[in-house]
């Protein structure tokens, strides 16, 4: 049985030009921090890669450090900027976010929290998932000086919406609050520029945009100080120290530059499959209610929720069929719990739990829409029956 392949958001497959450069370097010997010829080498590999997403992304290659993918990121740009503002800013313990953050931003926000003493305020959203920026504004001006730092994510993971970034950083800037942006979804998905975006620290990763799992990066402005994690060797400006992993971030880089390099064209060709998704589904099943922003969407994620349908039964019973996509965020896989993002969105419970993410990427095909659109009827029926049947 063929595959359709319809999670991207989770994962996509590697780019021919990352599985290339990977594997070029394998079989490479040398530890970046060596002195000798061979770590001399890694390390111009490493530095090259290095200047490769600076140029994708527009930032300085000093700004760029590497991790391990990005709740790593996501991590030190939270308890590292959070840390350090305190320590040397005297600003105060609040820290502002949203309420539909991946968990790799809200899980850290809540240990810093509990563990840190940190005042986290999660900003609302509206029902297409877009934040309140009237929110933001009346929470920075309540006391300004006891912001520590704010994270507003790009673009939500699973709905798609696209956040209003340059009015995060308009309200921050106007009081000194440095600004993080989990971008994880949205570079080469979206136009993102780091400098003219003004946002102070960024996450991207490796396998959300064509390149190899394990490895993702920290954009972080050189003025900005930040405690690091990780101590030791003092690699990576000694934010993160560690090995750092040459063939990966070879991979890593060739996914970054081909897939910026691409995205114009990617948003075209994607948007116009993710459309033709929607409109289809709808047609076939009339009650269907699409989740997310269409005026501020991501290209590929088409949201949708069936009424009188179990989100999980639904999946299930397209898997059967060889179509694969998901309820939410990977990272809460096989947890049968509402998606915090649709009930900060005003969904009930009921409501979160019947809805599916079918994402598109590099390698989505007319093919896939096709099997979907002719799957998707049986599905919701059967879906539906079982419901009925539990609920009698």
């Amino acid at each position: 049985m063929t595959t359709v392949y319809l999670d991207h958001a989770a994962t996509t497959p590697m780019l021919p030009a990352a599985v290339e450069a990977l594997t070029d370097q394998l079989t490479a010997v040398g530890n970046p921090s060596s002195l000798h010829a061979s770590g001399r080498h890694a390390r111009r590999v490493v530095e090259e890669s290095r200047e490769q997403i600076a140029q994708a992304l527009n930032c300085r290659p000093g700004e760029v450090v590497f991790t391990s993918g990005g709740t790593e990121a996501d991590n030190l740009a939270l308890k590292g900027i959070y840390w350090s503002r305190l320590r040397s800013s005297n600003r105060g313990p609040r820290i502002l976010s949203t309420a539909i953050e991946h968990h790799a931003v809200l899980d850290p926000l809540h240990w810093l929290g509990q563990e840190e003493g940190a005042e986290v305020e999660l900003l609302p959203v509206d029902t297409t998932g877009r934040l309140d920026v009237g929110a933001l504004k009346s929470a920075i001006e309540r006391n300004p000086d006891d912001v520590a730092l704010i994270s507003v994510m790009w673009a939500n993971n699973e709905v798609g919406t696209i956040q209003p970034i340059d009015e995060v950083v308009e309200l921050a800037g106007a009081h000194g609050i440095p600004v993080h942006t989990d971008a994880v979804q949205a570079v080469g998905a979206v136009p993102v520029d780091f400098a003219a975006s003004g946002v102070d620290a960024l996450t991207l990763t490796g396998h959300k945009v064509g390149g190899p799992f394990g490895v993702g990066a920290l954009v972080v402005r050189r003025e900005l100080e930040v405690t690091p994690l990780v101590h030791g060797g003092g690699q990576e400006r000694d934010i993160r120290s560690g090995t750092i992993d040459t063939p990966a971030i070879a991979g890593f880089a060739a996914a970054v530059e081909a897939s910026v390099k691409s995205q114009a064209d990617h948003h075209v060709r994607l948007s116009a499959l993710r459309d033709q998704l929607v409109e289809r589904i709808c047609a076939i099943v009339p009650d269907a209610i699409r989740n997310g922003d269409p005026a501020h969407l991501l290209p590929g994620h088409a949201h949708l929720r069936f009424p009188g349908c179990e989100g999980d039964s639904l999946l299930m019973l397209l898997d059967a069929r060889g179509i694969e996509c998901s309820t939410g965020s990977a990272c809460n896989a096989g947890v049968p719990q509402a998606s915090h993002v649709l009930l900060a969105m005003g969904c009930t419970d009921a409501e979160a739990r019947g809805s599916l993410r079918f994402s598109l990427g590099h390698t989505s095909t007319q093919a896939d829409v096709d099997a979907l659109v002719e799957a998707i009827g049986p599905v919701v029926e059967r879906a539906r029956a079982a419901g009925a049947r539990k609920g009698s």
